[in-house]
């Protein structure tokens, strides 16, 4: 028996399928949906770690600002 509440609740909620579509899908063609998002969501695996020097790079480039009342400048 397949997990319909969770199944409506990934397929409705998550992936935003309108009803009537979600409805028509098979289960073999929602199970490729949810991988599919899932997929992008964490990435397939294949890329490699962000590097030191990288982070260094992105961090110079968008730096974190402070609020204002914020006592801590957080680019100390």
């Amino acid at each position: 028996m397949l997990p319909w509440q969770e199944l409506m609740r990934i397929g409705l909620g998550q992936l935003k399928l309108p009803p009537s579509q979600f409805w028509k899908m098979t289960p073999k063609e929602l199970k490729c949906a949810i991988e599919g998002e899932l997929k992008a969501f964490v990435g397939n695996g294949q890329q490699d770690p962000l590097s030191k020097s990288n982070l260094e790079m992105l961090m110079k480039k968008f730096p974190d600002k402070s609020k204002p009342g914020n006592k801590r400048d957080l680019n100390e």
